[in-house]
């Protein structure tokens, strides 16, 4: 091991807007200090409870992939563990989030786009 992971960076146009709809789905604290991350107009951070830091970062050229399609390729997604996921769904459309088209036959989670663009999964956690 050379690394250890201190965070995921998301580019988007509004860092700050795109940390608080994270926030409203994982829970957690916007921009709270941290001597790691310089905080400003074009980067947020999301220090959620588990103790991991979701990172936003202003990039004015963002272009949200698209999904299913080939237009701008999918670089990355989160996956969002849920114990019901009608519930987290409503959640989700509220905070800003848009429905995607699940591939069909799949049973157990469902896709998504941030406000940004950026395709997230809300997954049926098993227990």
């Amino acid at each position: 091991m050379i690394a250890t992971l201190q965070t995921q960076v998301l580019n988007c146009p509004e860092p700050h807007d795109l940390a608080a709809f994270y926030a409203r789905l994982l829970g957690g604290e916007v921009d709270r200090p941290d001597p790691r991350w310089a905080l400003g107009e074009d980067f947020a951070t999301l220090h959620l409870p588990g103790g991991a830091v979701l990172s936003f970062q202003r990039d004015p050229r963002f272009r949200a992939a698209s999904w299913p399609g080939p237009a701008v390729p999918l670089q990355s997604h989160l996956d969002l563990g849920v114990a019901d996921l009608d519930a987290a769904e409503h959640i989700a459309l509220a905070a800003g989030a848009r429905r995607l088209t699940t591939p069909p036959g799949i049973k157990g989670w469902r896709v998504y786009a941030d406000p940004a663009g950026h395709v997230f999964c809300l997954v049926r956690e098993r227990g």
